[in-house]
């Protein structure tokens, strides 16, 4: 592009900032860790989060991290109801409670097998018995969502076929995605019948049946299906909802019927043979279909409470198509009468014939009308601007003849012009197309605009 513009580009000077950017890039990125202050034997965290969402906890120790300017703290406890990022389910959050403080946990993961409680600040005495307490309603909707996925896969498998496989999840409070194998895009009955299915399923208020510390064997042949990309060692926990049954170690409802209803938003391919699922749970599923309800309450009010809202929105789509036929039919007939025009004024300068017009056309009515003058005007000269939506627009059409024979540069001409409205334009002579033999260059609306076009 610049060699086209007739400019030099700095190839060592970008290579050297394009470093430099690389650099900065990476500091940003980098994390800077603290050793760890221990307080206690370090022991295997105790998880207690699949019964109680309070717990007694000390910190057993701790460390300071800091990444893109912020410092953050990362706290191990003894035990902890805190359910760690794993297995496509987010973290949760919640708060650290001492006799004199509060300090709020905003994530947990998982390190080399340690619970890492994060937390911006640091209790002022470490050595304090904590209440450790999950945020209950982000726990809530998490547990919806996952429970939600393994109802979902059921569902898959039932209705699309056993070749159905997980493939990949997230869950938060939020909404779920459920990524599974698929070798074509589900079509509008197969995604009604799924749903479903899975609110068939919710609606039943099938109790959880958990097995912990089960062998993996006996896990098998009760039918449980492994999930993408986990490890599983010898013991692992089962999650059954009747007929629904996966090894997983995520959080998940007491009975189905806590999660409400599934409401499918979304589905499409994200790689080769496979799909992903977007959807949304219970009070997000609510708020759904009560926005979908609100939106076909104002369309009732706009077609007058008609009886069939789709028929009228097609007749109204129908009667707009049509009139904009009209418009089209009327704009051809309106430019064909100015291209009769604008020749019968050629005002001829050394052999070159010169048409200004300024238009209130928009770029594709201007484009037809240089089309036209060029077919019906030798050794044309052509340039019109337009106002659009506060930018000034210059369309410049040079016959072919004047570009090889007088050595004229649209790209050059562009930029003189583009000088007296304090813009900027450029290009090549003609279009990327040989055949195209005009140039459209957007400028800037200014308030030399009016002067430009009285010079």
């Amino acid at each position: 592009m610049a060699k086209e513009n007739g400019w030099n580009v700095d190839m060592d000077g970008f290579n050297k900032g394009l470093e430099q950017q690389k650099a900065r890039s990476r500091q940003a990125a980098a994390v800077d860790t603290a050793d760890w202050v221990i307080l206690k034997e370090e022991s295997e965290t105790k998880f207690v989060g699949y019964d109680f969402l309070e717990a007694e906890a000390e910190i057993v120790k701790y460390r300071k991290i800091k990444t893109k300017g912020k410092e953050f703290y990362q706290i191990v406890l003894n035990q902890t109801p805190f359910y760690a990022e794993s297995g496509g389910q987010l973290g949760d959050s919640g708060t650290l409670r001492s006799a004199n403080e509060t300090v709020i946990v905003e994530d947990t993961k998982k390190e080399n097998n340690l619970v890492i409680h994060i937390t911006s600040t640091l209790p002022s005495n470490v050595a304090s018995s904590f209440i450790a307490s999950v945020d209950s309603e982000k726990r809530r909707l998490t547990a919806n969502n996952h429970s939600a996925t393994h109802l979902l896969h059921y569902a898959l498998r039932q209705v699309v076929g056993t070749h159905v496989e997980q493939k990949g999840s997230l869950v938060d409070a939020d909404h779920l995605r459920f990524d599974f194998s698929h070798f074509a895009k589900l079509t509008p009955e197969e995604i009604a019948s799924v749903e479903k299915l899975v609110n068939q399923k919710i609606r039943a208020n099938i109790p959880l049946t958990e097995f912990r510390e089960f062998p993996i064997k006996k896990a098998v042949e009760m039918g449980a299906m492994a999930l993408f990309g986990e490890k599983y060692g010898d013991k692992v926990r089962v999650v059954r909802y009747g007929e629904s049954v996966e090894l997983c170690g995520g959080t998940h409802v007491p009975a189905t019927g806590q999660i409400g209803m599934i409401k499918i938003v979304s589905e499409g391919a994200i790689a080769a043979g496979v799909r992903r699922i977007e959807a949304i749970t219970a009070d997000k599923a609510e708020e759904f279909i009560n926005n979908q309800l609100s939106i076909i309450e104002q369309l009732n009010d706009l077609f007058k409470n008609s009886k069939d809202i789709v028929r009228s929105a097609r007749q109204l789509i129908d009667e707009n198509s049509n009139l904009h036929k009209k418009i089209e039919e009327l704009n051809h007939e309106k430019i064909k009468n100015l291209i009769t025009e604008l020749a019968s004024k050629i005002n001829p300068i050394n052999g070159i014939n010169f048409i200004a017009y300024k238009s209130d056309l928009d770029l594709n009515s201007v484009k037809d009308l240089a089309y036209g003058l060029k077919d019906r005007v030798e050794n044309l000269f052509f340039v019109s601007g337009s106002s659009i939506d506060d930018k000034a627009n210059l369309s410049l059409m040079i016959s072919e003849n004047l570009v090889t024979g007088k050595n004229l540069n649209a790209s050059v001409i562009i930029r003189e012009l583009a000088k007296n409205i304090q813009g900027g334009g450029g290009g090549q002579p003609f279009m990327l197309l040989p055949e195209e033999k005009i140039l459209k260059v957007w400028i800037w609306h200014s308030r030399r605009q009016k002067t430009f076009w009285n010079r």
